[in-house]
């Protein structure tokens, strides 16, 4: 019952660890972009930036989709 808490906590505190460590790295970033989205364009961001935080998401993403909340009974055979 506690190992999917244990892996959501420890998902999370990484990825936000991740995430700070990218705030910290861009501070000098010069190069900025817009990302098109479909119905609008987003602020000037640094490229590094939407590169970071679409790894971070993926992270997050991919990491609590294998979580299974289910308690399954396990089947002697």
């Amino acid at each position: 019952m506690f190992h999917p808490l244990k892996k959501i906590f420890f998902t999370v505190s990484f990825n936000i660890s991740l995430l700070l460590m990218l705030m910290i790295g861009i501070q000098n970033s010069s190069n900025t972009r817009k990302v098109n989205l479909i119905l609008s364009e987003t602020v000037r961001l640094p490229i590094s930036f939407i590169i970071g935080i679409s790894f971070i998401s993926g992270s997050l993403t991919g990491s609590l989709l294998t979580t299974n909340f289910i308690n399954q009974k396990k089947s002697n055979f």
